[in-house]
């Protein structure tokens, strides 16, 4: 018995170099994409390759129990799977992977996009001149299926490099992800609102350009679609992303001009009367900056006067779980605030509003 194991043990394959590896893996993508009308037999023994194909390339760039990943390896292979276009092929055909090499698919993509060449992040140089990659990933939300979770996870990895960001937030995929918070696929919405989270946080100084360009329509899609849904999960989501992006050093001339909107306040103000305590305390936080600007525009000091009773006492019995010091001493500040308040004359334009506002955090 012994002896046949020990004869079936020299016949086992050789494995197959890194370069041999990521040919032959490429060679099974093409098959997969270019023949969609091969018999099902022959199909389906192709992707059963394919995904132990795929497999083994995850081994190779994460290890396994027995060894540690080689930087050797890792190097070739990386190398070889961007010079060969194989990077490309990979995300093109990875919705019409099975359930299991799909998933291995995306961990070995977001090895790939953070393997350093000889201190070198190829993966960047690659994305840049084939950042058409991005149409496809982040249009992957219209897919009903669980494919979109694979593309969405993808795409967080690609927008860790601030030029890849630039141009989605640019683009008009943005206007879309509107739509993909709001699917009916709950976890398609809820990885939607990650990938958006990332784009509106990762990069300042390039979030900051993007609002400065695209406030109007930016924030009238923001608050109509957004912060007055009838979704408790993404109207939450959309209050806290908000005061994090108002907040930042970065978007302070955003902050400036969000928080002399009268209509703006208006909104925070409906919001503070949601049954839901978490919708409450996330919406303090954004409208206490309304009461701390130092400058507000006349119509904002005359509709909080306006409210000043309904306010104070609202205030007067808002209260959080936990003891919190900084969330009493801006409690404090939004009551004194609005109790000192005294009425203003209509008399600056919009424009001097934004020029004269001076918000103290």
């Amino acid at each position: 018995m012994a002896k046949k194991l020990t004869m079936k043990g020299l016949f086992k394959p050789k494995a197959r170099s890194p370069l041999e590896l990521v040919k032959h893996t490429h060679e099974l993508l093409m098959f997969l994409d270019r023949n969609m009308d091969a018999r099902e037999q022959k199909r389906k023994e192709k992707m059963d390759e394919l995904s132990k194909a795929i497999l083994e390339i995850r081994t190779v760039l994460y290890g396994d129990e027995e060894s540690e990943p080689n930087k050797d390896s890792c190097a070739q292979l990386t190398q070889e799977f961007f010079r060969g276009d194989t990077f490309r092929l990979l995300i093109v055909c990875l919705s019409k992977l099975n359930l299991g090499a799909r998933k291995n698919a995306t961990h070995v993509i977001a090895n790939l996009l953070r393997q350093r060449v000889q201190s070198q992040l190829i993966a960047l140089e690659y994305l840049e001149k084939n950042i058409d990659l991005m149409d496809i990933l982040i249009k992957g939300y219209e897919d009903s299926g669980d494919v979109a979770l694979s593309y969405g996870a993808i795409s967080r990895e690609c927008i860790r490099h601030q030029n890849v960001a630039r141009y989605v937030l640019e683009s008009d995929h943005m206007k879309k992800f509107f739509d993909y918070i709001q699917t009916p696929n709950f976890d398609i919405a809820s990885d939607a609102a990650a990938t958006f989270k990332e784009l509106m946080t990762r990069h300042k100084s390039t979030v900051a350009q993007f609002l400065s360009k695209n406030y109007e329509w930016f924030f009238q899609e923001y608050n109509s679609q957004l912060l007055e849904s009838s979704n408790y999960i993404t109207k939450r989501q959309a209050i806290k992303l908000l005061g994090d992006v108002l907040l930042d050093r970065s978007n302070s001339a955003v902050m400036v001009r969000y928080v002399c909107s009268l209509d703006n306040m208006r909104i925070l103000m409906n919001l503070l009367r949601d049954p839901k305590k978490t919708i409450k305390l996330e919406t303090f936080h954004v409208f206490k900056l309304f009461v701390a600007n130092q400058n507000k525009p006349p119509e904002i000091v005359n509709v909080l006067i306006t409210n000043r009773t309904k306010l104070l006492r609202f205030f007067d019995d808002f209260t959080i779980e936990k003891e919190d010091e900084q969330f009493e001493a801006a409690k404090a500040m939004v009551i004194n605030e609005i109790s000192v308040l005294e009425p203003k004359p209509k008399i600056s334009s919009i424009l001097s509003f934004r020029n004269n506002c001076e918000v103290k955090c």
